[in-house]
């Protein structure tokens, strides 16, 4: 079966260490938003509000390649490093295919 077209929707859920929450929300939030610079042309990072230690890191890229560009490049890897102590392993990201997709857009009166 031949590869879906893009764009793809990448999701990584993070599980800070007890206590580090913060700390990893510091060092991580420049990282997720470095996908920018690889091609994505959407970032997120979301945190549980109730307990706080559950993160969940988003981002569209056009294609697989560019999310890989990303992940596997010597800044994330560095980024992930840096912050090893900070969460839990292992990573298993997750890639979807965007099978259809909308938003609100505000309505102003007239």
């Amino acid at each position: 079966m031949p590869a879906r077209p893009g764009p793809y929707l990448v999701e990584v859920r993070w599980t800070a260490n007890p206590l580090r929450g913060d700390k990893f929300e510091a060092a991580w939030l420049p990282a997720a938003e470095a996908a920018l610079d690889y091609g994505a042309t959407h970032w997120a990072l979301y945190r549980l509000s109730d307990g706080k230690l559950d993160f969940i890191q988003h981002a569209v890229f056009p294609d697989k390649e560019s999310w890989e560009r990303y992940w596997y490049s010597d800044e994330i890897g560095q980024a992930r490093a840096e912050a090893a102590s900070l969460y839990q392993v292992p990573l298993l990201p997750a890639i979807y295919y965007i099978a259809g997709e909308g938003s609100a857009q505000e309505v102003t009166a007239s």
